[in-house]
């Protein structure tokens, strides 16, 4: 959800700010927009353009017009202020001699904009951000960085902050709250930027802000302080995977790319991981002591990462018999939690910056919970956080629609799952080897789905033109059908719901008519009878029926159903994880007849950074 970046050094700065840029358009974005210092002028030059990147590339062509070495860039989504050219970042102070680039939101702008107006400041656009310029320009008496603290002492919320100021040339201020800001370490160079992805073709060194931070980017250097303005050392780290991984490689959308990349990100994820006929998590140090007194489970995610969650507590309860409660990061401070230090709270989070499960992990921690988190990006806040972290390994995901980040969330949590059960003695060892078998013969599995892709952009074909589908599944299969609706409703603007199949006699069976396409979930082979029963329900009041289902059922679905997706069969631990591949491909097939954007749906964000 919005994207930073700024540089400072010996090369044109536009055109390194609109590279940058074009590398965080995932994150999704309504505008756009550059600050430079014009060293000639003595002033800053700010350019912005509603729309996409290419708008404000084509009127810089591509950034030549700006001859300047320092300067910020960003992509912004709109939150105060519709999209437009003067809503849009940078944002400036009256006399244009501060220039702000901000992600988050500031919470008490309001009484901050309505203070600074009474002194006589005029105001331009509707956004949040213009206050924070215009207040560092009102306490601004020669000391930039004087004037920032000023400011970051009053104002409230999440943010980071890139600042320039046309009396210091040879300067950028970047600050960190809750929201994600990276330092990157260049030959000649210095950069900031929202995520790794945009620096990487100028360095691989980086550092991680942290909250309450602040940093002096210059030419040669960067110098950090804590929220006192003490100077302190940042721990440097090397990005270790290639740019080309953030590339799309031949195939049309990065979401059919990490859809096909599925298979080998699995392989990451699991294959240091099984060892021996062993699960082994070096760095999880959960005693037995713990796992033993452990009371309750909480698994606090936000959306397809909550979905995963939702399938966890199946596998988690029924192979530990601890109770699990799956809450929305979004809700979990509010619903008064009952957490204590025999609680262990599972974190979920692609990016490892949700805002919202952040400040839940916050909740749990102060409540005194354990905190494990999956993420897949390393060094992230929730990642920094936590008291363990498991990381998926996925490699970067571009597309705003998960896919890759999903699977490997889900794998690793039912292998975690597995492996508590067996240290807690709540599987035999038969059983824990027939599953830990199938988690070695997943990836290949899933490449017998992929290559028969074919089939699935048939039956897209078929159904693409319905403005309304439900799906519907019980147990496993329920919380999976929640994952394939939101795949389809997010990228191909269908409306989509997911239903717990045996609550169709509960009032949702009034939404079936002749023609409307149900989605009926089948794989979990325990009530397979059950499902069968709601395909006929749902057919005799007119429905078209598309069924997902093991292939050992396939020829039983067949005879009743419309049209079947199947799987290879597989341990029951593993089906949802199996089974998402072909809903994924039938919405991005869907999608894509459709004519949609399938990469950057509209008014969705990669990163969700603001609540």
């Amino acid at each position: 959800m919005c994207g930073i970046v700024g540089y400072i050094g010996r090369e044109q700065a536009a055109p390194v700010l609109l590279e940058g840029l074009s590398r965080l358009e995932y994150r999704g974005y309504d505008s756009a927009g550059v600050a430079v210092f014009d060293a000639e002028a003595g002033t800053l030059a700010v350019h912005k353009a509603k729309g996409r990147l290419q708008v404000l590339s084509e009127q810089l062509h591509g950034g030549a017009d700006l001859n300047s070495t320092m300067g910020v860039g960003h992509t912004r989504w709109a939150t105060h202020g519709a999209p437009s050219d003067i809503n849009s970042h940078p944002q400036v102070s009256h006399s244009g001699r501060i220039a702000v680039v901000h992600n988050g939101i500031i919470e008490n702008y309001a009484e901050l904009k309505a203070f600074l107006m009474a002194q006589g400041v005029p105001f331009t656009s509707e956004t949040d951000t213009e206050v924070v310029a215009q207040l560092i320009e009102y306490f601004y008496e020669g000391d930039l960085l004087a004037a920032v603290g000023r400011v970051l002492r009053r104002i409230q919320g999440a943010y980071a902050l890139g600042i320039l100021c046309a009396d210091c040339p040879d300067r950028i201020v970047a600050v960190r709250k809750d929201s994600p800001l990276i330092l990157g370490y260049g030959e000649g160079c210095s950069l900031i930027a929202s995520d790794v992805t945009a620096i990487l073709g100028h360095t691989r060194r980086v550092g991680y802000m942290e909250d309450g931070e602040l940093a002096v980017l210059t030419r040669e250097s960067i110098q950090c302080y804590n929220h006192l303005m003490q100077p302190i050392e940042k721990k440097i780290v090397t990005v270790d995977w290639e740019l080309d991984a953030a590339e799309k490689g031949g195939y049309e959308h990065f979401m059919f790319k990490e859809i096909m990349e599925q298979p080998d990100a699995l392989r990451r994820c699991l294959s240091p991981r099984i060892r021996e006929g062993d699960i082994m998590f070096e760095d999880l140090s959960l005693s037995q002591e713990f796992l033993q007194n452990m009371r309750r489970i909480y698994i606090v995610a936000c959306g397809s990462s909550c979905h995963v969650g939702m399938v966890g507590k199946y596998h988690l309860e029924r192979l530990t018999r601890i109770p699990v409660e799956v809450a929305l990061g979004s809700e979990f401070r509010y619903m008064d939690p009952i957490v204590d230090r025999h609680t262990l709270v599972i974190v979920i989070s692609q990016s490892g910056e949700t805002l919202d499960t952040m400040a839940a992990l916050r909740e749990a921690r102060r409540l005194g919970g354990r905190i494990l988190s999956i993420v897949n990006v390393v060094g992230s806040s929730i990642a920094r956080e936590s008291n363990q972290v498991l990381y998926t390994w996925a490699g970067p995901e571009i597309a705003v629609a998960t896919t890759k980040a999903y699977t490997t969330q889900l794998a690793l949590l039912s292998l975690l799952a597995l492996w508590m059960a067996r240290r807690l003695g709540a599987v035999s060892g038969e059983e824990f080897q027939a599953a830990l078998a199938a988690f070695q013969e997943l990836p290949g599995k899933m490449e017998e789905v992929l290559s028969r892709r074919d089939s699935i952009q048939y039956l897209a074909s078929r159904y693409f033109n319905h403005d309304s589908i439900f799906f519907i599944g019980r147990n496993l299969d329920y919380a999976l059908g929640l994952e394939g609706s939101l795949k389809l409703k997010e990228i191909s603007y269908i409306h989509s719901e997911a239903y717990a199949a045996g609550e169709l006699k509960h009032g949702t069976i009034s939404l079936i008519e002749d023609g409307t396409l149900v989605v009926a979930l089948s794989t979990y082979g325990k009530l397979f009878s059950k499902a069968m029963s709601n395909v006929i329900e749902v057919k005799a009041r007119g429905a078209d029926v598309l069924s997902l289902t093991v292939e050992s059922r396939g020829e039983e679905m067949r005879h009743t159903a419309d049209g079947v997706m199947s799987i290879p069969d597989i341990h029951e631990l593993l089906l949802p994880c199996l089974g998402v591949v072909p809903l994924q491909l039938f919405a991005y097939y869907v999608a894509l007849m459709r004519g949609c954007d399938i990469d950057k749906p509209r008014n969705l964000a990669k990163s969700v950074t603001v609540e």
